[in-house]
């Protein structure tokens, strides 16, 4: 049986913890501007930060562990919601990360950058479309939704490759 590494752990922990944390960003903060004049709900960055972290959690600890924590997101979404964004959280966080997580699969041979930006996109928009609709009947925050998703994105995007840069320099001098 292989156990995986403390860092992988802590990226499923951390993927896990963006659930509580963009349901309270919601709660206690309500809309926040994400640029461009538009805004969108407080959570929009924890969720954003939450596709690329299962990307991650799948790289490091696998499938299964993966899918597991995607169940017990949906739960944990569901129960730490305020009760009105019960539903939506619970829902938008189920389908956007299984729909995130079956883009991601079959790309992930071709890089981790292309699939995390692939399956990102569709599972940002499936999110910002579900949340929206079921949690406030509009889609008036959705040009906010996914602009504050997309910076996490390309965020990570651009650690991931200057971390990556960075390995391959250290391996080239050595």
């Amino acid at each position: 049986m292989n156990v995986p590494a403390p860092a992988g752990i802590a990226t499923l922990i951390a993927y896990v913890a963006t659930i509580p944390a963009a349901n309270l960003a919601v709660t206690h903060f309500g809309v926040v501007p994400v640029g461009f004049g538009y805004a969108a709900p407080a959570g929009v960055y924890m969720v954003g930060l939450a596709l690329v972290l299962r990307d991650l959690a799948r790289e490091s600890v696998g499938r299964g562990a993966v899918l597991a924590a995607i169940g017990v997101g949906t739960v944990l979404s569901y129960l730490l919601a305020d009760p009105a964004l019960a539903v939506a959280s619970a829902a938008a966080f189920a389908v956007a990360e299984s729909m995130d997580f079956a883009i991601y699969e079959p790309l992930r041979r071709r890089g981790l950058l292309t699939a995390m930006l692939a399956s990102n996109a569709i599972g940002l928009l499936a999110d910002s479309l579900l949340f929206l609709k079921l949690a406030f009947g509009s889609f008036a925050y959705l040009p906010g939704q996914i602009l504050g998703k997309s910076w996490m994105t390309l965020a990570a995007v651009a650690v991931l490759t200057l971390l990556r840069r960075r390995k391959q320099a250290t391996v080239g001098d050595a």
